[in-house]
């Protein structure tokens, strides 16, 4: 295989990273995995003199799982601190997966309905606090959302770290 210029695999690193944040922004995307499809093909492209170790990569790929992690259990987080029961965590935790066949508005309406009816239904609370803990699981989902992008940010700052400078 003919080698790429080394502006051209920068390009391609680029445009994957700001695919990839893109992503975390836009539910259609992929976010973390086109991040780490950037970090692999500059590898990949420039070979193991790249600078960036193997070890780097695992690191990526555990902050990409740790970002899915709390993607998904952002809304039963919120749905407690918002005072509501384990059931209502539990809702937003089915809400938000089962908004995914809903996107974009089921990322947000999901949790929200699903702490909401949850709480109403199987914790017998009154429309008030089962309001709140529903507010609580949207209010959660929606920090990890941001919480995507941060977790993205830090997926590309590590690896300019790893090229750079270990």
């Amino acid at each position: 295989m003919e080698e790429l210029p080394y502006a051209s695999v920068w390009i391609i690193t680029s445009l994957l990273f700001v695919s990839g944040l893109m992503g975390c922004v836009l539910p259609i995307l992929p976010g973390h995995l086109l991040i780490l499809a950037g970090a692999i093909s500059y590898r990949y492209l420039l070979g193991p003199e790249a600078g960036i170790a193997w070890w780097g990569f695992l690191i990526l790929i555990l902050i990409m799982l740790l970002s899915q992690l709390m993607e998904i259990l952002s809304g039963s987080i919120g749905a407690k601190l918002f005072g509501g029961s384990k059931w209502s965590a539990l809702g937003a935790l089915v809400g938000g997966i089962a908004g995914l066949l809903f996107l974009p508005f089921g990322l947000l309406l999901g949790p929200l309905l699903g702490a909401f009816l949850f709480e109403k239904i199987f914790a017998q609370k009154q429309i008030t606090p089962s309001l709140v803990a529903g507010v609580g699981g949207m209010m959660g989902s929606i920090a990890g959302m941001m919480l995507k992008i941060v977790f993205g940010l830090g997926m590309i700052a590590w690896f300019l770290i790893d090229v750079f400078f270990l």
